[in-house]
């Protein structure tokens, strides 16, 4: 690089990984690529699988860039493609990975000129079903959900276009393209990617899995190559990793990772580059968020305020004063810009002079998946003049070490708590290389829902120590057309089924909102349905497993848990009655989740007969992982109770997939509280519960001769229309086997005993900060990660969920917590007949944790459904 006749020498921002980890890049040749270089620096974060992370210097994730370049980047790519396909552009759809790639994909689309473009996203929106999902293996929010306004949209037989900002190993697309062809087959797929990474053996496998679709699969990148990883890469960067996260610094600032427990901002090294001054004003030693020093991990204090002022900064609305960056014209509607001044006395950390002259550096700020818009903007700041430099970044969900060194990517990291009511839980969020780094003017870009008071208290407050303004623009989120449809006269539904016509319980215990489909034949063995179900072509809700037959062992460890465990199931069913009673209605309506949530449901009642002589409503519904709730049965129970006295139950929570499947269903059913309310919640995903231990329920040890003799529910569509409930069998030939009642009855004749009990815990229940952590869905993704799953569905947690998995699915090994004891005496004697390992692990926050075989066929495990030793 040359300037005014001066050679001037530039450090590749992946030196520094390179240095200590020999990570390299090297072109298709197999030789260097200056090419790769000038495209990615490199960065570690803490990952099982990969320690590195390939960082885009042209994406506008992490790296603040001129919004020209990032924009010519994806444009570039999209005039290849439309080159590439021709006359069938016209016909083509593209699709954009969330988040890194939505704003990327959306420039292709420009560029491919007529396209209709959609990305995937981790958001639900109420109103609108996915039309797909697949699960992103390195990714730290795994599920994508497809959310075409039109449905249609990916049914069409023109080329699909899929964009990534990477292609390393392709398992993403690949899941992608199998599960979208399963339901709309093509002939044609383009893959779109800044650059591919992959390996031979990566490549040849796209080859022979495009022979075996029949399709054909291009692929268009800017650039080429791969990386070099040496021997013990994963165990040297996490002792890196480490390293940087314990190493005390000069003030707050940190290079750990918020996982790590930290909340501080900042460079690695305690102070800013060379090129990225500190915040002007800072005190020494002062905290450079302008929080308290020691702040407890995990949390995130707001700013210092001026007397007076709720810890918010003043502002103006609309387009803002002079000076201020708004808006220009948009595609979309205009969005709302409200310029925060720093009020007075001013902001720790923000300077009055700066923040009154005309802005020479800008940085647009978009949002996790919301790219495009921001990018949008910035490049009209950009050619507008409005500043003498501008650039674009977005925050995102990826935690990533920072070091404060020219020859590392991620020189600085601001953290700060979600506030757009993730539906997969609270978390931090961060944005890189963003403090220090000079900005006049910082333009934070949220849609409507998330301009939220945590927005403000979070990524405001965090922004403004390091610039001397901060903007906020806010874009109208999507609301689903409200047009009213043509009136269609439904059939009217059935009244729920009962027992003994079906199900072994009285007929007042349970209602069940459910249509019999008892002379159908649905069983498969296991072995063919895990097959189908991992291949994509069914789904686990459309056969029911063969019912397993306990031997005399076995039955013998299930009376056993149960005189053990009665008490403790006692207890746990009176808090959480109790506990519903006091806080959601004094005349609940029970609405248990088929098959888990029934026996529940049934002790529910019987408490609140028992101890308080109310006769409650009780039913049990069913509800499918991705597919949602039945619709029939909310509108049933919407039109003979009222919605808000419904309560959800469950057995117990595992990493807590039902739990956000209730939430989003309900998004469509107002009145009706999407609080589920489970008696054990080991992945602490719920507010109210009965314990939070993962203690064996022994209602989980069996199948229908613990429900009632009820299968568990089925969807599929040649069984199940529009108007009809989802379906069930009565196992009726079972009887002789059948102890739902004695189960029942076992733990009821114990209420008396634990009353005390329950009342004093409930009491301190209802005083205790019960806001769930989600601790469960975190430890999930970390063991799918750690044993080469890369699939959060395949991961089941407790044992409840271990034991279902040894009943019904096709187990790889067990994951038992060390010294765990009696709790875990069946799942080791079912283990033991399947022929699976039982792997004692430290550190583990379920009792035990049941891993389905991730790559299975018969082929590879035997056609038994024996699982075969660890590789």
């Amino acid at each position: 690089m040359t300037r005014k006749g001066k050679t001037i020498d530039t450090v590749w921002s992946g030196t520094w990984v390179a240095e200590r980890l020999g990570v390299d890049l090297s072109g298709a040749d197999g030789g260097a690529s200056p090419e790769l270089r000038e495209l990615l620096g490199l960065a570690l974060r803490r990952n099982p699988k990969r320690a590195h992370l390939l960082v885009s210097q042209v994406l506008g994730k992490h790296v603040p860039q001129s919004p020209a370049a990032v924009y010519a980047a994806g444009h570039g790519l999209g005039v290849r493609v439309r080159e590439l396909l021709g006359d069938s552009a016209a016909d083509a759809v593209v699709l954009g990975y969330a988040e890194t790639a939505t704003g990327l994909g959306h420039c292709v689309a420009d560029g491919l000129g007529p396209a209709a473009y959609l990305h995937s996203t981790r958001r639900p929106v109420p109103g609108l079903r996915p039309a797909g999902g697949f699960e992103e293996a390195h990714s730290h929010a795994t599920s994508h959900l497809l959310l075409p306004e039109d449905p249609a949209l990916l049914a069409g037989e023109g080329p699909l276009v899929l964009v990534d900002d990477e292609f390393s190993t392709g398992n993403t697309v690949l899941n992608t393209i199998r599960d979208l062809h399963a339901r709309h087959p093509r002939t044609h797929y383009v893959v779109v990617a800044l650059v591919d990474m992959r390996s031979a053996a990566d490549r040849d496998r796209l080859t022979g899995f495009a022979a075996e679709l029949g399709a054909r699969v291009d692929l268009i990148a800017l650039a080429s190559g791969t990386v070099s990883l040496p021997e013990g890469v994963l165990e040297k960067g996490r002792a890196l990793v480490e390293e940087h996260e314990a190493a005390p610094s000069a003030g707050p600032a940190s290079a750990g990772l918020a996982s790590a427990g930290t909340s501080a901002d900042g460079p690695a090294s305690g102070r800013a580059a060379a090129d990225a001054p500190a915040p002007a004003g800072t005190a020494a030693g002062a905290p450079a968020d302008g929080g308290a020093g020691g702040t407890a991990p995990g949390r995130h204090p707001r700013p210092s305020a001026p007397p007076g002022r709720g810890g918010r900064p003043t502002g103006c609305r609309s387009a803002g004063p002079p000076g201020c960056p708004t808006a220009a014209a948009t595609a979309s509607p205009p969005p709302t810009a409200r310029c925060w001044r720093p009020p007075c006395p001013p902001w720790p950390g923000a300077s009055p002079t700066r923040s009154a002259r005309k802005p020479g550096r800008v940085l647009v700020l978009g949002n996790e998946e919301l790219m495009y818009a921001p990018l949008r903007l910035a490049r009209a700041l950009e050619e507008s003049g409005t500043a003498r430099e501008v650039r674009f970044s977005t925050t995102t969900r990826s935690p990533v070490l920072a070091v404060d060194d020219p020859g590392y990517a991620i020189r600085t990291r601001l953290v700060f708590p979600a506030h757009d009511a993730p539906a997969d839980g609270p978390g931090d969020r961060y944005a890189y290389n963003v403090a220090g780094a000079g900005f006049d003017t910082v333009v934070a870009v949220v849609d409507s829902v998330g301009d939220t008071p945590e927005l403000h208290a979070g990524l405001l407050a965090r922004l403004a120590p390091h610039t001397g303004r901060v903007v906020l623009a806010v874009v109208p989120s999507y609301i689903p057309d409200d047009r009213q449809e043509p009136t269609v006269t439904q059939p009217p539904l059935p009244e729920p089924l009962r027992g003994p016509a079906f199900s072994s319980y009285a007929p007042e215990d349970v209602g069940w909102l459910l249509q019999d489909l008892s002379d159908v034949r649905l069983e498969a063995p296991t072995e063919e349905r895990e097959e189908a179900i991992q291949a994509g072509g069914a789904h686990y809700a459309e056969s029911l497993p063969v019912e397993y037959q306990p031997s005399p062992q076995y039955q013998e460890l299930y009376r056993g848990a149960l005189e053990a465990s009665a008490a403790r199931i006692a207890r746990a069913v009176g808090t959480v009655t109790e506990t519903v009673l006091a806080e959601r209605s004094p005349s609940p309506v029970l609405v248990s989740l088929a098959r888990a949530g029934t026996p529940v449901g049934v002790l529910m009642r019987r408490w609140a007969r028992a101890r308080h002589g109310l006769d409650l409503p009780h039913y049990a519904v069913s509800i499918v992982r991705g597919r949602g709730i039945d619709a029939n049965a909310l509108r049933w129970l919407a039109a003979h109770h009222d919605p808000a006295d419904v309560v959800f139950v469950d057995g117990w929570t595992g990493k807590g997939a039902i739990t956000r499947e209730l939430r989003e269903a309900l998004a469509e059913f107002p009145g009706f509280d999407p609080e589920i309310v489970v008696l054990a919640d080991p992945g602490s995903c719920v507010k109210t519960y009965g314990t939070r231990e993962d203690f064996l329920i022994p209602s989980a040890c069996l199948n229908s001769t613990v429900s009632g003799l009820v299968s568990r529910t089925v969807l599929r569509s040649d069984l199940v229309g529009p108007h009809d409930f989802h379906g069930a069998k009565f196992y009726r030939e079972l009887a002789a086997a059948d102890v739902s009642a004695a189960f029942v009855d076992t733990v009821a004749a114990r209420f008396d005993e634990v009353a005390d009990a329950v009342a004093a815990e409930v009491k301190e229940l209802l005083a205790a900060d019960r806001t769930p952590t989600w601790v469960g869905w975190a430890a999930v993704e970390r063991i799918s990660e750690e044993y080469g799953i890369h699939d959060v569905n395949l991961v089941k947690p407790g044992v409840g969920e271990t034991t279902r998995v040894l009943l019904r699915r096709v187990p790889w090994k067990i994951l038992a917590q060390r010294g765990a004891g009696p709790d875990l005496d069946h799942v080791r004697l079912l283990a033991e007949q399947r022929g699976v390992p039982v792997e004692e692990v430290d550190g583990l926050p379920y009792t035990c944790v049941g891993l389905i075989h991730p790559r299975f066929t018969r082929g590879a495990t035997g056609a038994d459904g024996k699982a075969v030793a660890s590789q």
